[in-house]
């Protein structure tokens, strides 16, 4: 059937099996992440209707107007609607009203796309249940001795997993929390008890009591978790690790207020802004625009002396604490790096560092850049793993004096 276009010319209203391959593609955007449900697999046909599919362009704005109801699905849309809909003259192919199978249709090996990894398994067709033969005899297994997955995964090393693991534990980490202890603050607010008695609300409270005895009103100290300021080594030794950490980190960026975080290889890149995208995909994926350095050298001294000089006056104010995540193992054999690391401890309220080489249970501190950094941290964690990563909030909400750095760190250092 042809009517007028809203260009002017003919318009092709959709039949054969286009409703078919709008209904698979809804079924691929619900399976990313998109709440979409049956009915708008009526609205986006009816879309399709009004604008006609002459037009590449008319053809996705149509869907994304029914389809995309937040600013942050809009990215997802559009990579699934250049994988669902990729070949070039496909629309065209739509005037004859013969679309052929979703997948495979072409017979063509379509170029890499560089997608999100829930996008590229929503696309992949549904794996066939496995035939179980009649004969075979059924075995009751008693789990009382056994230990879950989830236990199981918690204390595997991140470098050890398989791919079906990594994607288990990253959606573990993203429903982590890290618990930071309050701290009170300068400012101070209305109380029923206190040691601090509120002159100006009692004086207002005996004004209007006529003579009788008003009571006393208090102001107690406002308390409110401290800044949390992260920096991440992305080195090639840190690969593996800070890639499975940075599931943790936008985990914590969206759950609090006051989370900072940086990475540093060659350079120091501010990565905050990222991983603010409630995405963990789209976050991940600007993140990887935005650092040039990954997975290359590391120059700690420099990075720490940067972060000194631009970023240290900015975030680290109401005794903030600060995770540095890295593996020590420094390019420039740690030149100026124990002055920088003293630097960044004097500014903080806690200094903790997280290592996965201290997994090990032979660690010596003989590397150059271990030994500058060590006397001057406050907790040395090892992180490899998810079960280490809940350590971090114990260490958080232990306070010491500002001029009382841990004294044991000899106890790493090699034997003379």
């Amino acid at each position: 059937m042809i009517g007028p276009g809203p260009r002017g010319g003919a318009m092709l209203l959709p039949r054969g099996r286009l409703a078919e391959n709008v209904l698979y593609f809804v079924r691929v955007l619900r399976a990313v992440g998109l709440p979409v449900g049956p009915a708008k697999v009526i609205d986006a046909i009816a879309a399709v209707e009004a604008v006609g599919v002459a037009h590449r362009t008319d053809f996705r704005e149509a869907l994304a107007a029914v389809l995309v109801s937040r600013h942050e699905h809009l990215v997802l849309f559009e990579q699934a609607f250049d994988l669902f809909w990729r070949n070039p003259k496909h629309l065209e192919k739509l005037v004859a009203a013969q679309l052929p199978r979703v997948l495979g249709r072409t017979g063509e090996e379509a170029p890499p796309l560089d997608l999100p990894a829930r996008l590229a398994q929503a696309m992949l067709p549904p794996k066939a249940p496995e035939a179980r033969a009649d004969d075979e005899d059924e075995v009751d297994l008693d789990a009382a001795f056994t230990f879950s997955p989830r236990e199981i995964l918690q204390q595997k090393d991140f470098a050890t997993m398989t791919a079906e693991e990594l994607a288990q534990v990253k959606a573990m980490l993203a429903r982590l929390t890290l618990p930071l202890p309050e701290r009170p603050q300068r400012r101070t607010r209305a109380a029923r008890r206190g040691a601090r008695v509120d002159l100006r609300a009692t004086m207002r409270a005996m004004t209007g009591a006529a003579g009788a005895v008003a009571p006393l009103a208090y102001r107690a100290r406002t308390r409110r978790p401290p800044p949390l300021v992260v920096l991440c080594d992305i080195s090639g030794s840190m690969d593996r690790y800070a890639r499975m950490l940075l599931h943790f980190l936008h985990a914590i960026t969206n759950d609090r207020h006051r989370v900072h975080t940086l990475v540093f290889g060659t350079r120091l890149t501010n990565i905050t802004r990222h991983l603010r995208h409630r995405d963990v995909d789209v976050a991940l994926e600007r993140v990887a625009a935005a650092v040039d350095d990954w997975a290359g050298g590391t120059r700690i001294g420099a990075c720490m002396a940067e972060f000194n000089r631009r970023w240290s006056r900015r975030l680290l104010g109401q005794n903030a604490a600060v995770l540095l995540i890295s593996d020590g193992l420094d390019a420039d054999a740690g030149v100026g790096l124990a002055f920088e690391v003293e630097r960044l401890a004097k500014s903080c309220a806690r200094l903790i560092w997280l290592n996965p080489l201290l997994r090990y249970p032979g660690f010596e501190a003989r590397p150059a850049g271990i030994r500058a950094i060590l006397p001057y941290v406050d907790e040395f964690l090892p992180v490899h793993n998810v079960a280490s990563l809940t350590d971090i909030s114990a260490a958080l909400e232990v306070r010491r004096p500002r001029n009382a750095r841990r004294t044991t760190s000899d106890a790493w250092l090699p034997a003379a």
